[in-house]
This record gives structure tokens, C-alpha cells and sequence, in this order.
């Protein structure tokens, strides 16, 4: 679809016995529209949930996407306030969103289980993953790269991670956001099962550039080279990737 915006997803499925129910979404629940005609949903508000089995296991992680419609609007607003953004979200319209989301966020598993990113995979979220976990994913919609692992194995590589960085003196600019998915991911139930889904991003590259994308790899290896203190590897490997996702992040900025 032309002047669609690709989008990456990091997902926690939880066991489908204790997975929230969905809801159907009611008549005023309506898409977000501000000043200008701005329409901010690209997905449908459908309450329902992704359903997946996964070592002879089934889960499932709901959308919820009412909720993330309404984070991702205050998001917005909150960072970029000061150079034009309340033309698009007026503060009384981020008002009224906050309103809702608190209401939101009082229900029952009231939290959203899915991440969505722009254009890029954050590289924080390439923390959780071991290399050996990458699948190669062909589908209709094209060919993608998924990691699949338990909450545990996620959590404690996330953990190990802030370790490793605090303990070289990483500056907190650095750390913050890889605290914030700790804890985000430590808020849910075990058993659990976390997807990063490369999605419509993995349009970006060519064939081949994503057949042979390691950037799990590459993270994983720059802070083994850290937690060893070998900076110099630990800068290069680290590099490797943030190059390789440079320019797909830097679209948002590029108008």
C-alpha cells in the first residue's frame, strides 16, 4: 500500500489458559481523529488475538489495540511537543487520551502485549534473543525474519545485559531504554513465549541483505566483547548493526 508505514513487533504470547479474553469494541470506540483530518490507526480495532503454538504448546497475545492507538498518540505528543507536534495531537486531545488509557490500564490485564516500531527493530529488543533463534519466515505477504523464546530466557538475557553495560559505566541515555523493556517484560504471567516479528520492516532489504542479516548476532557478540572488556570488538560489532539499521531509522526524520 502506497505511504504505508512498515512496522516491526515484539510480542509476549502468554499460555492460552490464562490469556485475557478479548473484547469486541464498542460503538464509542472510535478512531482517533485530530485536528487537520489526521487519521491515527492503520490497524484494525478489533479486539482480538494473535494465537500460536509453540513446543506443542498454544498461545496467545492480545492486541489490544485501542490501547496501543492511545499510547502511541501520547507518545507522539510527548516527544515531539516542542517542534510542531501539537498541531497534530492538541493537548486537549492528549488530555482526553490519557484519560482513556488510565481507564484502560485499570481493567483486568490492562497493559499492552505487543511493541510496534517504525521502519526499524529497535536493536534493544535483539537482546532478548540468542542468534540460533532467527527464523527465516515465508508467508503471502513476503518473505521475514521472526525470534521466537521463552519469557524466562528473554528476561534474564535483558537482565544480564544492564548488568554487563552498568558494569562497563554505561551513561543511564544508554541503559534507560533497555531497563524499560526489563521492565516491561518482567510485568507478565509465566509460561510465556516472546516473538520479535521483523513484520512489513522486512520489506526494506533486499533478498539476500535479509537472508543474511545476523543482527542478533552481532549485538550478542559486542556485549560478550564488553562484559570481557574488549571494547574495541565490542564498538565494532556493535557498529555492524547500528549501521545496518541506520538508514530505516532515520526515515521518520527524513520529511
Amino acid at each position: 500500500m502506497p505511504g504505508m508505514i512498515r512496522t516491526a513487533q515484539l510480542r509476549v504470547y502468554v499460555a492460552e489458559r490464562i490469556a485475557p479474553r478479548p473484547r469486541r469494541v464498542g460503538a464509542a470506540a472510535r478512531p482517533w481523529l485530530v485536528e487537520g483530518g489526521f487519521g491515527l490507526l492503520a490497524e484494525s480495532m478489533q479486539d482480538d488475538a494473535y494465537v500460536v503454538d509453540w513446543h506443542e504448546r498454544r498461545y496467545v497475545c492480545p492486541r489490544r489495540p485501542r490501547l496501543r492507538v492511545l499510547e502511541g498518540l501520547l507518545a507522539f505528543h510527548h516527544a515531539y511537543a516542542e517542534i510542531g507536534g501539537d498541531l497534530i495531537v492538541p493537548e486537549q486531545v492528549a488530555t482526553r487520551a490519557a484519560e482513556e488509557l488510565d481507564a484502560l490500564y485499570a481493567q483486568p490485564a490492562g497493559r499492552s502485549y505487543i511493541l510496534t516500531s517504525p521502519w526499524h527493530v529497535p536493536l534493544r529488543w535483539f537482546v532478548a534473543f540468542e542468534p540460533s533463534e532467527r527464523e527465516v519466515v515465508t508467508a503471502r505477504s513476503g518473505t521475514t525474519i521472526r525470534y521466537r523464546t521463552s519469557l524466562a530466557r528473554a528476561s534474564d538475557r535483558v537482565v544480564g545485559a544492564l548488568d554487563t553495560l552498568r558494569g562497563a559505566g554505561m551513561d543511564e541515555v544508554i541503559t534507560d531504554d533497555l531497563d524499560e523493556l526489563r521492565a516491561w517484560l518482567e510485568g507478565f504471567p509465566a509460561p510465556a513465549m516472546v516473538e520479535l516479528d521483523y513484520g512489513s520492516v522486512a520489506g526494506l532489504f533486499d533478498a539476500t541483505s535479509l537472508l543474511f542479516d545476523e543482527t542478533a548476532a552481532d549485538v550478542q557478540a559486542a556485549l560478550e566483547a564488553l562484559d570481557h572488556g574488549d571494547m574495541e570488538t565490542a564498538m565494532h560489532r556493535y557498529s555492524d548493526a547500528a549501521r545496518r539499521w541506520a538508514p530505516f531509522a532515520a526515515v521518520p526524520l527524513s520529511n
